[in-house]
């Protein structure tokens, strides 16, 4: 028989194309690295809003080559750091992994409980607890200075990868903050978070009993004193900001000898607050990149066929939201100096492992609202609420009496639950339930607030069906959830913490704080722009499907198909 080039070329050509579309699969169903970059407080509108100011290796080089969700939401009512981090990793709602807010009260230890503290892991440190959070609150509520991620109920994704390969992925976590990092290395990784009080970064006993000589060595490096004295200052000229002639706002919060106006000073790098203004900065996300590379070369990140993964999580984003607010001066210079910082560490994985060999999955734990000063200035309403005024409001007042209380109802208001006073209670023979229904009735009336909702109506399920109520039943756990779970009114949001002023504070349920990006780039997926809405509890379980591995154990989501080879 004879042979015909042409009327074989198309089965010649299938079987090229075939055998190359599998070696293409196969390279992109096991990538050497998973890099997923969190950026606290990143809004959704953000990235969009400031392209025209980023270079061509950072953001940008995600959003033009990567599938770019625009209309990606958290789906829980709480938008605090903790929460959202876990639920990135997990793939499921805080009513699942059981972080349900940045701190809660333990009703057993009748304590407040820091989400990742863990007394029987202390730090390895120098000098034991962490003690200058100034901007950070929560953190010092905590009752022990140990760590570790054991209050997350379900795996993570990082997890998953060590799973799947049997512990011979390399899983690491990293970040300013410690709930930053230990939340998204999971139960199986390693994760490094920053020690202000020491100016290192630390982690916990959990992980190991001393550190790798390559840890010390960066410590010792002087890197984190090298800003002594320095200043935070504009990067580029002031005239090609947005908001270039809106600096020293009234509105902004003015930390002490940190100022409202650029240049910003650090102070000596002995200074009391010197390391806390180095988070409050682009500095410290400079920092927690140049101590990732080095993790990545001491531990050979990427160099093998086993998929390893790391987590960088940004964390200055949010500091310098909080004092200043989304739309200001400051949060536009830190997104673009934030923006060559990760053009820096594409660049150093690309040298090092390989983009090409490299899923990198950008999102954000939560988004961020408007300060309110800055909203009236263009009038939009928008108010601070005082929760510690709530006890002595007359309609509270006239329940105590009614219900023949002389004693406070309210023991504790941890962000967002109302906790009762079950001593005062169980004293007086008064049903939970009852009380707890009147004070949220109460509560509502309330200007600020929008909906109180009691957890006896949510365990009973009678609540109204909506969005809201749906996010804040996505945020209930029996045993770590407050009695009465507080919704503010929109653009309203307390800003007064543990005696610091905040000029915008997120948690909220409304757009402005659930709307965060979601980007997948790396070999096999195609660039694209999709609007349609999709949830942040998707994520983990389409990592998971773009590794052929199974989701994490409690994963709620769906998987993004527009993010598959």
């Amino acid at each position: 028989m004879r042979f015909s080039i042409r009327s074989s070329l198309p089965f010649v050509l299938l079987a090229f194309s075939t055998a190359a579309s599998q070696t293409a699969l196969a390279d992109t169903a096991s990538p050497r690295l998973v890099l997923q970059i969190t950026v606290d407080q990143l809004r959704g509108d953000l990235l969009d809003r400031n392209i025209d100011q980023f270079g061509n290796d950072g953001f940008r080089y995600l959003l033009d080559n990567g599938a770019v969700f625009t209309d990606a939401h958290h789906r829980h009512a709480n938008t605090e750091t903790i929460v959202g981090h876990v639920t990135l990793a997990t793939g499921t709602d805080p009513a699942v992994h059981g972080m349900v807010a940045n701190l809660w009260f333990d009703r057993k230890s009748g304590q407040p409980y820091y989400n990742v503290q863990d007394g029987n892991y202390p730090l390895l440190s120098q000098g034991g607890v962490d003690q200058s959070t100034e901007i950070d609150p929560t953190q010092r509520a905590a009752t022990t200075d140990g760590r570790s991620p054991n209050a997350i109920l379900t795996s993570t994704i990082a997890d998953e990868i060590s799973i799947g390969v049997n512990g011979g992925a390399k899983v690491f976590g990293v970040s300013v903050k410690d709930r930053g990092a230990i939340s998204m290395a999971g139960h199986s990784g390693t994760a490094y978070w920053f020690s202000k009080s020491e100016g290192r970064f630390i982690t916990s006993s959990y992980y190991m009993d001393s550190y790798p000589g390559w840890v010390n060595a960066w410590n010792d490096s002087g890197q984190v004193q090298s800003y002594g004295d320095t200043t935070w200052d504009l990067s580029d000229d002031r005239q090609s900001y947005r908001f270039g002639d809106a600096d020293d706002m009234e509105w902004e919060t003015d930390f002490p000898g940190y100022g409202r106006a650029f240049p910003h000073p650090y102070g000596p790098a002995e200074g009391r607050y010197y390391t806390t203004l180095l988070t409050l900065s682009p500095a410290g996300d400079e920092l927690t990149a140049d101590f990732a590379k080095m993790l990545i070369d001491a531990e050979g990140i990427g160099a093998d066929d086993v998929t390893d993964y790391l987590s960088v999580s940004f964390s200055s984003t949010d500091y310098v939201g909080h004092l200043f607010g989304p739309s200001s001066l400051e949060t536009e210079d830190n997104l673009r100096r934030l923006d060559r910082t990760i053009a820096g560490l594409l660049a150093f994985i690309d040298e090092r492992v390989g983009l090409d060999r490299t899923l990198v999955v950008l999102s954000a734990d939560h988004g961020a609202p408007e300060v309110p000063g800055y909203l009236e200035s263009i009038g939009i309403k928008a108010n601070y609420f005082n929760f510690e005024e709530v006890d002595k409001q007359p309609a509270i007042e006239t329940l105590k009496s009614r219900f023949g209380v002389a004693e406070d109802l309210i023991a504790n208001f941890s962000q967002p639950y109302v906790y009762l006073n079950d001593a005062v209670l169980k004293q007086n023979g008064l049903d939970k339930a009852i009380i707890a229904r009147a004070v949220a009735a109460e509560l509502e009336k309330m200007p600020g607030i929008a909906y109180a909702i009691s957890s006896e109506d949510l365990r009973s399920g009678q609540v109204a069906r909506t969005s809201v109520s749906e996010a804040v039943l996505a945020n209930f756990h029996r045993e770590r959830s407050g009695d009465i779970y507080v919704v503010f009114e929109p653009h309203w949001f307390v800003g007064e913490f543990d005696g610091l002023h905040v000029a915008s504070a997120h948690g909220s349920p409304w757009s402005y704080d659930t709307h965060v990006p979601i980007v997948f780039a790396g070999p096999g997926i195609e660039a694209a722009r999709i609007s349609r809405r999709v949830e942040t509890v998707d994520l983990a379980p389409t990592i998971a499907a773009y590794l052929r591995i199974k989701a994490p154990s409690g994963s709620r989501g769906r998987i993004l198909t527009e993010a598959l080879p």
